[in-house]
């Protein structure tokens, strides 16, 4: 089914843990699947309206199932755009902001909805203007990696040598852009067992580029890291994690949605798919059609009912039955929000789903009257750049959204202990506490000036319907990971545990990245086809017809 690729072809989400082409399956004229008659029409539940749980929904309604979606919080899950109040439609991204191109499902749906997009000012990328880089009270101004001084092309240098020679880092990259399935898996499927257990800290420290160099390298590497910036929150995360990251990407080539990234699963709530698309359906039906308009109430309880259907209560104690049932909010959540009954899951699967680890992440935002930054001084440079820094800000973004509109400057973006440090902060104080740092880099700049509608700040470790940014799996926990990411495979299941799904960006191999909720939404549609009866086409086998030959390497537990 995968598409022939030339040695040149771009980098895509593609594995490598489970190199199955999902753009291809969805683009696929034959389709995802099809469904017994009498099956059409009926009602599964969806919980959570992010992006995972709409995707599935959207693609369940168009092979002629009724997905009936309950949301506790906002819709669109960590997909989520708050405007500025007055700001014409200018918004803070609270949750994803930049996706990269290689993830070529998730886009699938960007260019349905016909949504625009325009590179994400990352540091030292053209989108950016400039970076400016303040560590240890040094302010370094550059467009290019070649602007800094030796030292920090030192540490790049250092970081690809150190993919190269722990991990063959080139020999995987070109295994992946060509599609080659068997070399990719033979030498990913050799990698697992030797990093599992090893945290990203140690794969750079004990390198033998990074070990040739001085500590103050490591550190530097920490503090501005590489595509995206900063990665020493990531230090204690498995190098696997990581190293999916680089090989699939992601830190690399990012877009934004103008307008607001939420359009996508909001999108997916109002789209009509095409009739051609569409089965038992008539023309023009849509999510938000079938679910009269707004999704159901969070969900307080599922638990097996009569004949093998599951029954689903929400928060107002309305309960209802369903054919199956998939699950998209994190994984913590179905312990502390739902009461799940807990012959639903092996001990092992929840002895995997408890254990998944979150991170924190904290963002303040501030509208201001005009991207005043682009404003040159003497030398030649503008009035500020994308600041990465030791201070209390770490990432600071500049949003141009054109002469006439308001600008929006992320001031602060950190993660777990910087996110911590926020924490009982309320708003104002984060934005007073950002500004008394840029300040220290920025001494001629009055930013607060230029502030105008009150700032917007978030802390999502505590949302109680999050409790945590995203999943940072720890050294050890590629046997849990492979659990969740398997479990749509249900045939070797007793009947008590079949039916209910899991799906999001937490149960994919690659957290805090949009595409690997997009991916696990996919495998529970062809899960919950097949559970109900159905089949995909011979010419478009679905992600389990070949998981088991090119699914995930088992460790021995």
């Amino acid at each position: 089914m995968n598409t022939l690729r030339t040695p040149d072809a771009p980098v895509t989400v593609f594995g490598p843990d489970f190199p199955f082409a999902f753009d291809d399956w969805l683009t696929h004229p034959k389709g995802l699947g099809d469904l017994p008659a009498e099956r059409l029409g009926t009602e599964v539940a969806i919980v959570g309206a992010g992006m995972a749980g709409l995707v599935a929904a959207y693609e369940l309604m168009k092979l002629g199932l009724r997905p009936v979606v309950y949301e506790a919080s906002q819709m669109g899950g960590r997909l989520r755009s708050q405007a500025f109040e007055g700001g014409r439609g200018v918004v803070a991204e609270l949750g994803g902001m930049r996706f990269p191109a290689s993830g070529t499902a998730f886009f699938h749906y960007v260019r349905q909805l016909g949504l625009q997009t325009r590179p994400f000012p990352n540091p030292l990328t053209h989108a950016a203007g400039c970076t400016v880089i303040d560590l240890e009270g040094q302010t370094h101004w550059a467009r290019h990696l070649d602007d800094l001084p030796p030292l920090f092309r030192e540490v790049a240098e250092a970081w690809a040598q150190a993919l190269e020679k722990g991990a063959g880092f080139s020999g995987l990259q070109q295994a992946l852009r060509e599609r080659n399935v068997p070399r990719l898996k033979a030498l990913w499927d050799r990698l697992v067992p030797l990093w599992d257990d090893r945290t990203f800290y140690d794969f750079v420290a004990q390198s033998e580029a990074f070990a040739a160099l001085s500590f103050r390298h490591r550190e530097v590497f920490g503090q501005v890291g590489f595509g995206t910036g900063g990665w020493d929150s990531d230090f204690p995360n498995s190098m696997l994690e990581i190293l999916r990251v680089v090989l699939t990407a992601c830190d690399d080539n990012q877009h934004l949605i103008v307008g607001g990234v939420q359009q996508v699963p909001l999108g997916l709530w109002r789209h009509a798919p095409a009739e051609h698309g569409l089965r038992h359906w008539p023309a023009g039906t849509t999510l938000a059609w079938l679910n009269a308009g707004a999704p159901r109430a969070g969900v307080k309880a599922i638990s097996r009912a009569a004949e093998g259907q599951l029954a689903v209560t929400d928060s107002w104690g309305n309960t209802r039955t369903y054919a199956a049932v998939l699950t998209t909010c994190q994984s913590w959540l179905l312990t502390t929000q739902i009461a799940v009954e807990e012959s639903l899951f092996s001990h092992r699967h929840w002895m995997a789903l408890d254990r998944t680890r979150y991170m924190q992440s904290s963002k303040t935002f501030v509208m201001v009257d005009r991207p005043f930054w682009n404003d040159l001084r003497a030398n030649g440079w503008p009035q500020m750049g994308m600041t990465l820094t030791d201070r209390l800000t770490r990432g600071t973004y500049l949003f141009d959204n054109g002469p006439d509109q308001p600008g929006v400057i992320c001031l602060s973006y950190a993660w777990m202990g910087d996110a911590l440090k926020m924490l009982p902060y309320d708003t104002e104080k984060r934005v007073q506490l950002a500004l008394a740092s840029l300040r220290k880099i920025y001494p001629d700049v009055d930013i607060a000036s230029h502030i105008i509608g009150d700032p917007i700040s978030i802390s999502w470790e505590a949302d109680p319907h999050f409790l945590g940014a995203f999943k940072g799996a720890l050294p050890g926990h590629y046997r849990y990971n492979y659990r969740m990411y398997s479990h749509f495979m249900q045939a070797g299941f007793p009947e008590a545990e079949r039916g209910i799904f899991i799906a999001g960006d937490d149960v994919s191999f690659t957290p805090a990245w949009v595409e690997g909720a997009v991916q696990t939404a996919l495998n529970a549609v062809w899960g919950i086809v097949h559970h109900l009866g159905g089949r995909t086409h011979p010419d478009n086998p679905g992600p389990g017809d070949v998981f088991n030959d090119i699914g995930p390497v088992a460790l021995p537990d």
